[in-house]
């Protein structure tokens, strides 16, 4: 079977209003955070878009289309369907997508130049900073120079030190060491909401 176009074939039949169970990105494709930054399953030239990826800001919501803002001046038209799945820190529904949210997408073109999303990842991103300080709900990093507040959120926010499982506990943090960061930006601030922190104990 050919996978790019079964998921080409779901999704198509999803935006049209097609009957049946559908399958999102959890079947399709990974929607863990790490996801939004791996390479596609496009057959892509090197340095070309991926015409499968989309990522920009919102900029209006027309009933589950995305009308979104590309970095490099694209206009995306995100079709958001019961076969979508949507990432906001934590897996959530297109109800939690606002004007004004950064997003990245991965799904299929289809004919009128629209993007019928597999994961929309809101607010998304992924830093390597430094520890600046750790408070009990905050964390402080250094990002090339800025100050960036990460927000430990209960339930949420968890910490994965030299690959073992994630837990919980952010405190075993070294002040002035290097970690990547996993979250999601609170947009027009300097602030995020730590998904996973990867650092050495």
């Amino acid at each position: 079977m050919d996978i790019s176009m079964d998921r080409r074939r779901l999704l198509g039949a999803a935006v049209l209003g097609g009957t049946g169970a559908f399958v999102g990105a959890t079947a399709l494709g990974s929607l863990a955070p790490e996801a939004a930054f791996a390479s596609g399953t496009s057959e892509v030239a090197p340095g070309a878009p991926d015409p499968d990826f989309a990522e920009g800001r919102v900029t209006g919501i027309e009933g589950t289309l995305l009308i979104v803002a590309g970095s490099d001046g694209t206009r995306w038209r995100i079709r958001v369907t019961n076969g979508s799945s949507v990432w906001k820190l934590r897996p959530t529904t297109f109800g939690a997508v606002r004007v004004g949210d950064g997003l990245y997408a991965r799904g299929v073109r289809l004919p009128d130049g629209s993007l019928a999303a597999d994961a929309v990842w809101v607010n998304i991103v992924n830093l390597h900073v430094h520890v600046a300080s750790i408070a009990r709900n905050a964390v402080h990093f250094d990002h090339r120079g800025k100050r960036i507040v990460g927000w430990v959120v209960p339930g949420t926010s968890a910490a994965v030190y030299n690959d073992t499982p994630p837990i919980a506990d952010l405190s075993l943090m070294k002040v002035g060491s290097h970690v990547q960061v996993l979250g999601a930006w609170i947009p027009d601030t300097n602030e995020i909401e730590i998904a996973t922190v990867y650092a050495a104990a």
